[in-house]
């Protein structure tokens, strides 16, 4: 039971990176008919946000501290951080130590902004292009932008950790009524838990209980229907796009702590996400959630040693073979609409 347990909340764990940028590529799809191969771009480019903000925080200066000596009797030079030198000593360091989630305060107007004028630039040229010049010019896009953070940043991942308060893990088994420490988790993963779950309640809910949303959805089931009624759909499909870009960069920033960003990881995720709307359903945005989850934990179960030792290399290509199964059964996927990509 513990095996068990433990196993869910890791697939749960999985499941929200891959259901917040399937939300994202969703959202672009359903509303602009644009398949972005981009998209992991956008999750790498928030997570290294994170990186420059922590960076950014960590700039020093040189001052001379009497109170420290060297061998021969004279005062050393001390790097004092300018966030510390501006706030004081122990504001200062909490700035530093939440520089994770102050991240999120400057990836949303930034990944936004990044949206808009990726929408505006390139992607608007596509509308009425086939998809695989789509999927060839975002994944052109994709390449050049990782290539870009290994040019600036280097090719080595780079440590964010959370703060110091979500260091440690939490006793799970407790909660459940089993013995203390019978099930400990990560305490970072448990929070990014529940971002994901207020980041993907707060989009379901913008589109379903604004008038704003309540607009798009018309114009993704009958866009031309909205435009005879005076509504300028293009610009508030434009704004979707931005609001993808801005949940993905989120999703990005807040996953630094559980996997060190690197130049690569946002093609790392960008594979499996797109399975996962396959799968879910393309244009569907439940069926997106849905499936990440689903199959964050299958991967999670296949990567346990007693399944790994029976089918070696299973947790590898268990979302594939499921993938496979399901579209031969639905090819629509779990909860595709008639008439989404078919010819």
């Amino acid at each position: 039971m513990d095996a068990f347990i433990l196993q869910i909340l890791n697939g749960l764990d999985k499941g929200s990176a891959y259901a917040l940028i399937a939300l994202g590529l969703t959202l672009i799809f359903g509303t602009l008919g644009v398949v972005n191969f981009a998209h992991g771009a956008l999750f790498m480019i928030g997570a290294f946000c994170a990186v420059t903000l922590q960076k950014i925080f960590g700039i020093s200066f040189q001052t001379i501290d009497d109170t420290q000596t060297d061998f021969l009797g004279n005062p050393l030079k001390v790097d004092t951080p300018y966030i510390e030198a501006w706030f004081g000593p122990e504001m200062g360091m909490a700035i530093q130590d939440w520089s994770v989630p102050l991240a999120i305060l400057l990836v949303i107007p930034v990944m936004f902004f990044l949206g808009w004028v990726m929408e505006r630039g390139l992607i608007k040229h596509f509308y009425s292009r086939p998809h695989a010049d789509q999927i060839l010019v975002t994944f052109g896009l994709a390449i050049v932008v990782g290539e870009l953070i290994k040019a600036f940043y280097g090719a080595n991942p780079i440590q964010t950790p959370a703060p110091d308060m979500f260091l440690g893990t939490v006793d799970v088994g407790a909660w459940l009524g089993m013995d203390s420490g019978a099930v400990a988790y990560p305490k970072w993963r448990m929070v990014y838990f529940a971002f994901s779950l207020v980041t993907i309640g707060a989009v379901f809910a913008f589109l379903q209980f604004t008038t704003f949303g309540m607009v798009v959805r018309a114009g993704m089931a009958d866009r031309e229907t909205v435009g005879l009624l005076g509504i300028d759909i293009d610009k508030r499909f434009t704004f979707m796009f931005g609001l993808a870009a801005a949940v993905a960069g989120m999703a990005g920033v807040m996953y630094t702590p559980i996997l060190s960003p690197h130049y690569n990881i946002g093609m790392d995720f960008l594979v499996l996400s797109f399975v996962v709307v396959v799968v879910g359903g393309m244009g569907s945005l439940p069926g997106a959630v849905l499936a990440g989850f689903m199959l964050g934990i299958l991967q999670s179960f296949a990567s346990m040693n007693e399944v790994k030792a029976v089918i070696p290399g299973i947790d590898q290509i268990i979302i594939y073979l499921v993938a496979i199964i399901i579209l031969l059964t639905r090819p629509r996927g779990l909860m595709g609409r008639k008439g989404v990509m078919e010819e």
